[in-house]
């Protein structure tokens, strides 16, 4: 059964941090993600930092303040020479995952580069996992070392897939060479993000993976594809074998047993 939300987007103004490949049009405030939260019977979720903020992550900080860490957590981004005090103060703050959002060609950084193997060292000591948004065909060469390094990884979008059969998808067959240990999670979110239709690949992985290293994401607000995504339907498509409870208590923190709309109204989403 899914019990959280562990891959929104959550900002209050829209402005720029450099330059960027997409700004949306309107905020997507904290208040409305609740309020969808509440309405599908869900405990709480993940708020990741979105990409054209780059590393100011401000906005998600404020929202993590007011909100209960039984529930809520958070994914920051941050630059791999970001001092291990650093870490340390944003794992402090509700941060449980750094992103490395590396689509369109970015590169991929090196775990053996000292900077990068300095800053994974840091990353782990701080108690934080490592999430990493990358196409299939590229992630598929750097998934072990990648894994090797982090400690725990966890795949947005399903890897983003690229072929319509999941028996010969690219980081699929790295992901079955893996040790047994590895420490892989993916969430099944933004399913209109990949080139094929994906219903298959949550099925491959939650027999092949285990259903309890998925967790699911709405991707809310659905940037880019807002007309083509609606929350009830997302939840609707994946398989009720799924049961996201160990994974969202190791990897976020989140230990909640009710839902938030179960909750008395001025007790569902602040802080203790």
């Amino acid at each position: 059964m899914i019990g959280f939300d562990a891959h929104v987007h959550v900002y209050d103004q829209v402005a720029a941090v450099g330059r960027v490949r997409y700004l949306p049009d309107r905020p997507a405030p904290l208040a409305d993600w609740l309020d969808l939260l509440a309405a599908h019977g869900l405990k709480g979720g993940v708020i990741v930092q979105v990409s054209f903020l780059g590393t100011d992550n401000r906005m998600m900080l404020d929202a993590l303040e007011r909100l209960d860490r039984s529930r809520f957590a958070g994914v920051a981004v941050v630059e791999t020479n970001t001092p291990a005090a650093g870490l340390k103060a944003l794992a402090a703050a509700g941060i449980r995952g750094l992103r490395w959002n590396l689509v369109a060609g970015a590169s991929v950084p090196d775990p053996a580069d000292p900077e990068v193997r300095r800053f994974l060292g840091g990353m782990r000591d701080a108690g934080l996992h490592l999430e990493i948004q990358l196409e299939s065909s590229r992630l598929a060469p750097v998934l072990a070392p990648l894994a090797m390094a982090a400690g725990a990884l966890v795949t947005d979008h399903l890897g983003l897939p690229e072929a319509a059969d999941p028996a010969v998808e690219p980081w699929f067959q790295a992901l079955a060479a893996l040790p047994s240990d590895h420490g892989v999670h993916v969430k099944a979110s933004a399913p209109y993000r990949s080139r094929v239709v994906v219903d298959g690949h949550v099925a491959w992985l939650a027999q092949r993976l285990g259903p309890d290293r998925i967790l699911w994401g709405s991707d809310w607000p659905h940037t880019r594809h807002e007309a083509r995504a609606a929350y009830r339907g997302l939840l609707d498509r994946l398989p009720p074998i799924l049961d996201d409870a160990a994974a969202a208590a190791r990897l976020y923190g989140l230990t909640a047993t009710t839902a938030i709309g179960d909750q008395p109204a001025k007790n569902r989403h602040t802080a203790p």
